[in-house]
């Protein structure tokens, strides 16, 4: 949601189009890039009928969670579904068994980084740290190959999310998304601060596994996962091969 109000800031003031828009763009950009607001509230207003769900810092551990109804006894199980003929058919259909209630949902991944990736935590914030180390766990997010879409100690982790629909956000790598995290690794290697070595060490390691390992822009492991119709966006490794990256 920032990212989108900052460009369509951008896109407003290059169509010249009207002062209000712009300033309504202008403004909540502002609001959502204020990193303390970001770390103590749950919902932001942003208009006067909609509100606008944020993540959560779980200050345990410096991180950043998704917060809204949760449950964690949710599993696929076969179902016999009536279909309005003689043959009723067999799914493998999702069956929650505990009511979702509003909590922390600590299951880390990229949705934990999206702050790092847009470049919102101050360059001498122990979060930014706390990030670093997220990056960086074995145990966690990184392989040799680029970082897990879903913490490997996670419980869904490589699950199927439908009877048809592999763990797509579950585990797999994702080339784009590693792309814009190196940026920003990039990015804080350059900002003087206390974190900025670790950052370049980091940096370092992360974008040449990356630039070693270009199969395609979903993978798990050294298994190329396919997705046909996204693998252009493998070129990301020759910006990252001249570290050419772009200001968030």
């Amino acid at each position: 949601m920032h990212l989108a109000a900052d460009s369509m800031h951008s896109i407003a003031e290059l169509l010249k189009m009207d002062k209000d828009i712009k300033n309504e763009y202008s403004s909540t950009a502002k609001l959502l890039s204020d990193f303390e607001l970001l770390n103590k509230v749950q919902y932001l207003l942003i208009s006067k009928h909609s509100y606008f769900l944020m993540m959560n810092l779980d200050t345990a551990n410096g991180t950043y969670c998704d917060y809204g109804n949760h449950t964690e006894k949710v599993q696929l199980t076969w179902k016999i579904v009536e279909t309005g003929s003689n043959y009723p058919r067999r799914e493998f259909v999702r069956e929650v068994q505990e009511k979702p209630v509003l909590q922390l949902v600590s299951h880390l991944g990229y949705v934990s980084l999206f702050a790092f990736i847009l470049r919102l935590i101050p360059p001498d914030s122990w979060i930014l740290e706390s990030q670093l180390d997220l990056i960086s766990n074995k145990s966690i997010l990184w392989t040799d190959f680029g970082l897990r879409s879903l913490s490997k100690t996670s419980s869904m982790y490589m699950k199927q999310n439908t009877e048809h629909d592999p763990p797509y956000w579950r585990g797999p790598i994702s080339v784009p998304l590693k792309y814009l995290i190196v940026s920003s690794l990039h990015h804080y290697s350059q900002e003087p601060g206390p974190y900025s070595e670790r950052a370049k060490t980091v940096y370092n390691e992360l974008s040449s596994n990356l630039i070693r390992l270009p199969v395609g822009t979903i993978y798990d492991q050294k298994k190329g996962k396919g997705a046909h119709l996204f693998t252009g966006w493998t070129s990301t490794v020759l910006l990252i091969m001249a570290e050419a990256y772009h200001e968030v």
